[in-house]
């Protein structure tokens, strides 16, 4: 199934609806009444990251080594380019591939050289990732379709019909092999940032929520897996996290604003991860050290202690540890992924796909030495605990 856009969003609805998009039925958006003050007293300090629901393998009272370095690979996700490219990396044990922009295309369309391909000659479960937000962030959409923004989504369709047209872009997803789509962003565009703009469903964050959680349901109902980003909130930083170190407002200011929509988003998305950022935020981050790779940002997040929040039990995923200023600026790709882990993250993603092999080694030597502890890495890895 192919989805064009020709000058209107009702024209791709229209066109949705024709190749059979399935709709789902309306959920009720959760209430967002005023809670009492957010506080930064309030922010857990650790992250007891939850066990993401795949998975099933019986754990072991000490990992031998073999063992602890296949978990410790199946924690990353790297960029590949084509077939090969894909091949190579699964073959090193890597847990899921990220279909970059500069990625063949074939890929997701040559028969014996496609995904079904590379699943069948690997021979285990993987992902397959893709950014696909619609309008300026949808890659490969000559095989994949276009599809509106999503400022041009809240603009012009009710929720439900965002959802159907998620649905559709789901269904083109799921029949080209993917399986997660780094998708919706839950950023409030408060700032007017050029980064964020019309990626953002909105101004506010009780829409913001409203129209992404409808989108992640569309997705889910595809069988595809949402992911929600830029935790805990990119509307309103300082700058582009590609191009340097950004921070936010504080986090009592940030709890009005981005952090606020995840709660009541969260709440209606079954089966949804979340994408933390790389920003920095004061009262929260230590010192200046950006939120991918900060425990105290995963423990707010696990702990759902901000206003309108849940305790989240998902998976969770970095944003891009090798193409982003905000990071690489710091410290290596492989450095960036063993942080990331051991700060709280389920999955470490990088877009050059540089350096596997390395960051396996130190994400397997941090668990030999004790600064992952092997609890984590089975819960991470969904790995049921004994």
């Amino acid at each position: 199934m192919r989805l064009f856009r020709n000058g209107s969003v009702a024209v791709a609805l229209s066109a949705a609806m024709l190749v059979g998009c399935v709709s789902a039925e309306e959920t009720p958006v959760p209430s967002s009444e005023p809670s009492a003050p957010f506080s930064a007293a309030q922010v857990p300090t650790t992250t007891t990251p939850a066990p993401p629901s795949e998975g099933g393998e019986a754990a072991s009272i000490s990992m031998a080594p073999e063992e602890r370095r296949r978990l410790a690979a199946s924690l990353m996700v790297v960029g590949v380019t084509d077939y090969d490219d894909a091949l190579a990396k699964l073959r090193q044990g890597v847990g899921g591939i990220f279909i970059t922009s500069w990625a063949d295309p074939a890929m997701l369309t040559e028969p014996g050289r496609n995904i079904a391909a590379l699943r069948e000659a690997v021979g285990r479960d993987f992902s397959v990732s893709i950014d696909f937000e619609g309008g300026r962030v949808q890659r490969h959409s000559s095989v994949l379709g276009d599809f509106p923004s999503p400022r041009e989504m809240a603009n012009t369709l009710s929720p439900q019909e965002t959802e159907d047209l998620a649905h559709c872009l789901g269904q083109s997803l799921h029949e080209h092999g993917i399986t997660i789509d780094f998708a919706p962003v839950l950023d409030v565009d408060s700032a007017g940032l050029e980064v964020i703009g019309d990626r953002s469903f909105a101004t506010e964050p009780q829409r913001a929520a409203e129209y992404a959680a409808a989108f992640a349901r569309g997705l889910h109902a595809a069988g595809v897996k949402p992911v929600f980003k830029h935790f805990p909130g990119h509307g309103a930083a300082s700058g582009d996290t590609h191009k340097g170190a950004a921070v936010t407002p504080p986090i009592e200011r940030l709890g009005e604003l981005d952090l606020s929509a995840y709660g009541p988003a969260l709440a209606q998305s079954e089966g949804a991860g979340v994408m933390v950022g790389h920003l920095v935020v004061p009262g929260l981050s230590t010192g200046d050290t950006p939120s991918s790779i900060d425990p105290a940002v995963y423990g707010l997040l696990r702990s759902g202690a901000y206003p309108h929040g849940t305790p989240f039990g998902g998976t969770i995923y970095t944003d891009d540890l090798s193409g982003m200023k905000a990071i690489t600026d710091r410290m290596s790709t492989s450095d960036a992924v063993v942080a990331a882990i051991v700060a709280g993250a389920d999955r470490a993603l990088w877009s050059s796909g540089e350096a596997v092999e390395e960051a396996i080694d130190k994400a397997a030597a941090a668990v030999a030495e004790g600064r992952l502890p092997e609890d984590r890495l089975r819960a991470s890895a969904g790995v049921p605990q004994s």
